[in-house]
């Protein structure tokens, strides 16, 4: 194998595939990059088995070929090197030479043969979003993902389509991250679990396509995702397990309603927390009275009062909160104004838009004394 390439396309490259590929693994094999060079293209891979990633550049190939090298030496050698063409050459059964104007090196090569190819996903059901609206959506609910492997379905997000609807939710047990976009595909119907991992290399990849089409294809089969840009394909084996049945958690109904400032109320929750953070029992407690929402935080570093205006809609109110809970929530919404629905001081409040319904944001209260 002789290709050429360009020092700073190839690097790029590279630390897009490394992704998959793990620092230290009990098969070396898993460490490496696969290197294809045919024609005027140059395919590089990344593959842990459980997340594979494929990025395709252009090149000079001199002598078609393949390798696998150790991907993190080989990362840092190519970042190294200085700007303009790399010539990469393989010189024996197991070694290649890279060379970049005075500067050469030779490295250890790993048996291709021993690396699994990313696994084939049908097109039969598979749909094309825009890579911003997918990020979007992605970027406001993964906070709400959970971080304990002790229920390995609530670590990734479910995603659902149905009826030309896609919904996108993350749970950890404590609160509910949701968003909807509507497809034109009326028949697609899909209800998968992608792992968080997977979906946040998935946004580090989307908008940096440089082709004028900006969109992102999908697909699914019975164990894997696969996401499929121009140049970069990426494909994930699927969380098994059933996913908590969120629609029954979620209601209209309310005894409590209040119309709020988004900003004003992240805000004052923010200064609140600077109080709790300390103490990470501490909660933010709301008093919601006729016109007016008190945030209050009392620990041993202080105390803070804050009173928002508000519109209420139903009986008064008092209840108490993780303040992270409700700053992650809040900071995801671009609405100047909100609902926040309440049932009473010991079940979930949500939420939600004043139009329409494209979000949700479900957060359990904490049970405090009262005094």
């Amino acid at each position: 194998m002789k290709f050429l390439c360009n020092q700073n396309t190839l690097s790029q490259a590279i630390n897009i595939v490394i992704k998959a590929c793990p620092a230290r693994s009990v098969n070396p094999i898993l460490e490496c990059i696969l290197i294809t060079a045919e024609d005027e293209k140059i395919i590089l891979v990344g593959n842990n088995l459980e997340l594979g990633i494929k990025n395709i550049i252009n090149g000079k190939t001199l002598e078609n070929g393949q390798i696998a090298v150790d991907a993190k030496l080989f990362s840092e050698m190519i970042r190294k090197m200085p700007p303009g063409d790399i010539e990469i050459t393989t010189i024996s059964k197991n070694q290649i030479t890279i060379i970049n104007q005075k500067s050469k090196f030779t490295l250890q090569t790993f048996d291709v043969k021993q690396f699994t190819d990313l696994p084939s996903v049908s097109l039969a059901k598979s749909f094309v979003i825009s890579q911003a609206e997918l990020k979007n959506i992605i970027k406001r609910t993964i906070f709400s993902v959970a971080q304990e492997e002790s229920r390995p379905s609530l670590t990734g997000e479910k995603l659902e389509i149905e009826n030309g609807q896609l919904n996108l939710v993350a749970i950890d047990g404590f609160r509910i991250a949701f968003m909807k976009l509507h497809l034109e595909d009326k028949n697609l119907k899909i209800g998968k679990i992608i792992p968080a991992k997977t979906l946040l290399e998935v946004t580090k990849i989307l908008g940096t396509d440089k082709e004028k089409d900006d969109t992102v294809r999908l697909c699914f089969g019975d164990d894997h995702v696969l996401f499929n840009f121009s140049d970069t394909t990426v494909v994930s084996r699927l969380i098994e397990g059933e996913f908590l049945r969120y629609q029954d958690i979620f209601s209209n109904d309310f005894e409590t309603r209040i119309i709020i400032d988004r900003e004003k109320l992240l805000m004052s929750v923010e200064r609140a927390a600077l109080i709790s953070r300390e103490d990470g029992k501490n909660p933010v407690r709301l008093e919601i009275n006729k016109d007016t929402l008190i945030v209050t935080s009392n620990t041993t570093m202080g105390e803070s009062f804050e009173e928002l205006a508000i519109t209420l809609r139903g009986q008064p109110l008092k209840i108490a909160f993780n303040p992270r809970y409700l700053i992650d929530a809040l900071k995801n919404i671009d609405d100047e104004q909100v609902y926040v629905n309440f049932v009473s001081k010991m079940a979930p409040a949500v939420i939600m838009p004043i139009e329409g319904d494209r979000y949700r944001y479900l957060i359990l209260p904490i049970r405090v004394n009262e005094s």
